[in-house]
């Protein structure tokens, strides 16, 4: 009455081309996004002149990457206002994935830092950030 199926079905298919490539891990996945906005956050770091800032922020990403990060060193021309703002948001970022996985280090860092960006906005500082 009915005619046997002879080829295999597509969703077995689709399950078994999922070994053909390697996967992350969620905690491979948190670590690339981690280290990226701390990547980013030193970016800016560095653009404000935090010298020390930078280099405990460095450590981190360092340590996510196991490798030392690229230094930014261009500059944007932005007011270190918006520079503040920007930094203020990215570690927001860092925070929030560190918390996800877990990583003390890296969210008390992350938390210093939104603290110091805040703390130069509220006073309108146009220079360094203070160090956490």
């Amino acid at each position: 009455m009915y005619e046997p199926i002879r080829t295999k079905s597509v969703h077995r298919m689709a399950d078994d081309a999922q070994d053909a490539y390697p996967h992350r891990s969620r905690e491979e996945e948190l670590d690339i996004q981690l280290a990226g906005h701390l990547a980013a956050l030193l970016a800016v770091t560095d653009e404000l002149g935090d010298t020390e800032a930078g280099e405990l922020i460095a450590r981190q990403v360092a340590r996510l990457r196991g490798a030392p990060p690229a230094r930014h060193a261009g500059l944007t021309g932005s007011s270190a206002q918006d520079l503040h703002r920007r930094a203020h948001a990215l570690a927001g970022r860092a925070l929030v994935v560190a918390a996800s996985r877990a990583d003390t280090a890296a969210a008390i860092l992350a938390a210093g830092r939104m603290d110091a960006h805040t703390a130069a906005l509220a006073a309108g500082d146009t220079t360094l950030v203070a160090a956490p």
